[in-house]
């Protein structure tokens, strides 16, 4: 990932773009979001929004407005008697600039 001083663009390798967009998150609250021309995504936990704005803008050949992200804590929980723990996730709120569209159940 380089970091232009003065411009402020984030230009991340090609290696971590792929890394960066894990999977679409495909659920009923995040189809609802479609509507609002927002796409959400799995992301690793240390993504930042520039890095996920030019992996999204870079794949899919789209204009992005705004990233938002949120953290969900790994919770202890117990299955069949044993403990266990959820690992943390994170996941990014991509907004697409209007009339742009990515259709997330095709390949890439």
């Amino acid at each position: 990932m380089s970091l232009s001083k003065y411009s402020g663009k984030v230009t991340p390798s090609k290696e971590r773009i792929y890394e960066l967009l894990r999977s679409p998150v495909i659920t009923e609250k995040s189809t609802l979001l479609s509507e609002f021309n927002q796409v959400s995504f799995r992301v690793p936990l240390d993504a930042s929004k520039p890095e996920i704005k030019a992996a999204v803008e870079d794949l899919f050949k789209v204009s992005v407005t705004a990233v938002n992200t949120l953290r969900q804590q790994g919770k202890v929980k117990a299955f069949r008697g044993s403990l266990g723990k959820r690992i943390e996730t994170k996941k990014a709120i991509v907004t697409l600039a209007e009339g742009q569209s990515i259709d997330i159940t095709t390949g890439i």
